[in-house]
């Protein structure tokens, strides 16, 4: 799904039906209903933007030429609300032409990163043991506040960010639950202040907000 699409507030936040089969996102200012079932995995909202109004690839926010009400417009055709369901937002900068070219060392394969992922969901069946949750994703606010708890050092850092970034406090359990699962890749019994910060790069959108 491509966001923001031309418009004013053209996706706004799912229509979560509680005790149906399934999720509906509308489009404002059209008549098409993009039905996503709902299954026992979850659903997966993936979307991709153009970095800037300009389209000119900026590799930041300090970089891009657009105004601030330019992008405040831009960003204004994709609801907060909406924002603050997605869990990681990744920016994907230009690879100079020099970078394509040079050696580089293979990274991580697939067979290495599936057994880090069963461990890490091994790890979070054992947490919840007979609680109907069983990943991360799905912690209530009462489970955020159970399992993720924070160093002094975390708690100051993700205070921060709240008031840097204007999280709302939808975003704020997931930075949480984002932490908690990068914690456990890393087979770490507790969220480390290097674990919620890289959750903390993963809100980068928000940034735009500012």
């Amino acid at each position: 799904m491509n966001a923001p699409i031309s418009g004013s507030s053209a996706y706004q936040a799912p229509t979560l039906l509680e005790g149906t089969s399934s999720t509906h996102l509308t489009p404002s200012g059209s008549n098409e209903t993009v039905a996503v079932p709902r299954n026992d995995a979850g659903t997966s909202l993936l979307m991709t933007r153009s970095p800037n109004p300009c389209r000119r690839g900026c590799r930041s926010v300090e970089a891009c030429a657009c105004t601030p009400g330019e992008r405040a417009r831009y960003l204004a055709r994709l609801s907060r609300p909406l924002l603050d369901r997605i869990d990681v937002h990744v920016e994907v900068p230009p690879v100079p032409y020099r970078e394509l070219e040079a050696d580089r060392p293979p990274g991580e394969g697939s067979a290495a990163v599936r057994k880090r992922v069963l461990a890490a969901r091994e790890r979070q069946r054992a947490r919840f043991g007979r609680a109907r949750v069983r990943v991360n994703a799905r912690m209530t606010s009462r489970q955020v506040g159970r399992y993720c708890g924070l160093s002094a050092e975390g708690r100051q850092l993700l205070a921060q960010a709240v008031d840097r970034l204007g999280l709302s406090a939808r975003a704020h359990d997931r930075v949480l639950k984002v932490s908690r699962t990068i914690g456990d890749l890393a087979g770490a019994e507790a969220i480390g202040v290097e674990h919620l910060a890289e959750a903390l790069q993963y809100r980068g959108l928000e940034r735009w907000f500012l």
